[in-house]
């Protein structure tokens, strides 16, 4: 297998890598800045962010994320994830080399693991992902007796949809053909026709707040990096 192709499975294993609070795939983002591997199968990617101070929990995920999908890889023996102008660029590159998770990399600064921050984002994302899956629904004339009574499989399969279901499936919601359209993202439970306004609302406020948020990461990375990405 050639360079090129390598490099290009590469690119491949860290669009499976996102943002945590985005939701998107960093490679999307103009996260990645470079990714090469020689002809040993040695791999090294370099990544940066919006700004200097973005939050160091973030940046370890999204590092420690790219270390092992691109670690996945067979024709790969060797990876080195380098995070690039970060004021936490060496103890976050450094503690992902060394595999010592977030608490083992910032010491007494780090309060724990980042397990629940990492289950609070893809709850934003289950709530992101109901409203683009429901949106096209209530303007269909669904009704709230009909979304909470709406289940997966009865769906037409679509890109969201698709996304919904492994965001769920992430966190250990149901995920299967029968499962709920609409379910308390922190429970599972499914959500009554008389909770179903209130919980579209939600969904609808999340989704706006991530794509807000998005824009102004692009930006900002415009901004401060205004060269071309990968």
């Amino acid at each position: 297998m050639t360079a090129a192709v390598t490099e290009s499975r590469i690119l491949a294993a860290l669009a499976e890598v996102r943002d945590p609070e985005l939701d998107e795939p960093i490679t999307e983002l103009g996260f990645v800045a470079s990714a090469a591997v020689d002809e040993h199968g040695a791999a090294e990617v370099h990544l940066r962010l919006p700004t200097y101070f973005c939050a160091p929990n973030f940046a370890y995920l999204m590092v420690a994320d790219a270390y092992d999908q691109v670690s996945a890889l067979n024709e790969v023996y060797l990876v080195t994830i380098v995070l690039d102008d970060h004021f936490a660029s060496e103890a976050i590159n450094e503690g992902v080399a060394a595999r010592a998770g977030f608490v083992g990399s910032f010491g007494d600064e780090a309060v724990d693991e980042l397990d629940r921050l990492r289950a609070d984002f893809l709850r934003k994302s289950v709530l992101a992902g109901t409203d683009v899956v429901c949106r096209p629904l209530v303007a269909a004339g669904a009704t709230p007796v009909d979304l909470a009574g709406a289940v997966l499989g009865g769906l037409p399969p679509s890109p969201a949809l698709a996304r919904l279901r492994r965001r769920r499936r992430e966190l250990g919601l149901p995920a299967g053909d029968g499962a709920p359209l609409l379910i308390d993202p922190r429970t599972g439970e499914a959500v009554g026709a008389d909770g179903v306004p209130l919980h579209l609302r939600k969904a609808r406020l999340t989704r706006t707040s991530l794509d807000a948020n998005t824009s102004i990461c692009r930006g900002m990375l415009r901004h401060r990096y205004p060269t071309d990405s990968l």
